[in-house]
């Protein structure tokens, strides 16, 4: 009989925030798998528990997922943890969750702390509807290309980015999505807890002006939609304004289209009715 995987929740900080239960998961499986083993064995000296490790992150998962997967299948049972809060999310754990799904090994969830959802309950951001996005692409074009792409995002965004990479991150999304409301959350549960809730534009220019320390989490908010401006009665106003002066309809329709958001083709009917 097959064992059982369980992704067990770790603190993001504070040691403090350790479940009972996923302090007794890691008590009684038989190995832990450990992004880092080194951060983990500080975890697991505190609550004075001593339990084997196997080194389990993005550059040996697919050797050692194989591995864990035999073990496993042999009765044994494992406890995943990353080196901070929930593991799968951005994170390979996913990898191992997949690999048991495919062979019927069970797998129980330990909830735990989460950067990401923290810090969108104290961005003062709509929390109704939210999309997470973890780390962009380091590289410029396709960071730029994949904000392109959320421009039109009307739920609110959840990023995490490095602190040597916060100025790029921030600059490319002031230059792409305009100066929208932004929360930065940094050290979150630590003893330098900081959440500031600024713009877009502002937040450019502080950390011009001072280094980013720590890891951050940047909650977006969405695309607001404009209140039109213009009623449909007033954009074929506009249209007749534009014909008078010679311009064909079909292109008058098209320029007043862009301009109030109105749709070309009920722009065009409606004027040729009347």
């Amino acid at each position: 009989m097959s064992g059982k995987l369980y992704v067990v929740g770790t603190p993001i900080g504070n040691l403090e925030d350790m479940s009972v239960r996923a302090v007794k998961t890691l008590q009684e499986v038989d190995f832990i798998a450990a992004e880092d083993t080194r951060v983990t064995l500080k975890l697991l000296n505190h609550f004075e528990i001593k339990k084997p490790m196997v080194s389990y992150h993005e550059h040996n998962a697919r050797e050692k997922g194989g591995e864990i997967i035999t073990r496993l299948l042999s009765g044994q049972t494992c406890a995943i943890v990353t080196d901070a809060g929930m593991p799968c999310i951005s994170d390979p754990g996913e990898d191992l969750v997949r690999l048991c799904a495919e062979n019927g090994i069970d797998t129980v969830v330990i909830p735990g702390p989460s950067a990401a959802i923290s810090a969108l309950a104290l961005s003062g951001l709509s929390t109704s509807k939210f999309v997470f996005e973890g780390f962009l692409n380091p590289q410029k074009n396709a960071r730029l290309e994949r904000l392109e792409e959320l421009k039109r995002e009307k739920r609110t965004i959840i990023f995490y980015e490095a602190p040597h990479k916060l100025c790029d991150t921030l600059s490319a999304m002031y230059q792409v999505l305009g100066d929208r409301k932004i929360t930065l959350a940094r050290e979150l549960t630590k003893i330098y807890e900081e959440v500031i809730r600024t713009t877009l534009s502002q937040a450019v220019a502080l950390f011009e002006e001072k280094a980013p320390k720590g890891e951050f989490v940047l909650v977006v908010e969405g695309m607001v939609e404009e209140e039109q401006s213009l009623t449909f009665e007033q954009a074929l106003e506009l249209i007749q304004a534009l014909v008078d002066k010679g311009e064909p309809l079909s292109k008058a329709a098209k320029d007043v289209a862009r301009q109030t958001g109105f749709k070309k083709g009920e722009l065009y009917s409606r004027f040729l009715a009347e």
